[in-house]
């Protein structure tokens, strides 16, 4: 093992100890202001929401070239790819209109 290796793994363990302090803190500042968490759960369900609309509307159709190998690409995986594009395409309409908005109300004030 060089020294590439050992670099690699330790910045994977940073990315994963990074990642649960990023979801576990927030979590535990919240429980003295249980509003925040309540806030912070429909957020997660309206996005959830937003991902089954967009799921339901994706299709599980495949070029015959990404159904054979190397990708094998199933029906299910086509569909469930589809569906987070929708989503990720919404969200980033949705963060364009807000931000369009919020100019739009500076300016009026």
């Amino acid at each position: 093992m060089d020294t590439t290796d050992i670099f690699l793994y330790a910045g994977y363990l940073l990315i994963i100890v990074g990642a649960v302090f990023a979801i576990l803190m927030p979590l535990i500042q919240s429980f003295g202001d249980p509003k925040s968490l309540l806030k912070t759960g429909l957020g997660v369900i309206v996005i959830a929401g937003l991902f089954g609309i967009a799921y339901s509307s994706a299709s599980g159709e495949i070029a015959a070239k990404y159904a054979a190998e190397p990708f094998n690409i199933t029906p299910e995986g086509a569909k469930m790819v589809g569906g987070v594009l929708i989503t990720v395409y919404a969200l980033a309409i949705l963060a364009i209109f807000g931000i369009i908005v919020t100019e739009i109300t500076k300016i009026v004030k």
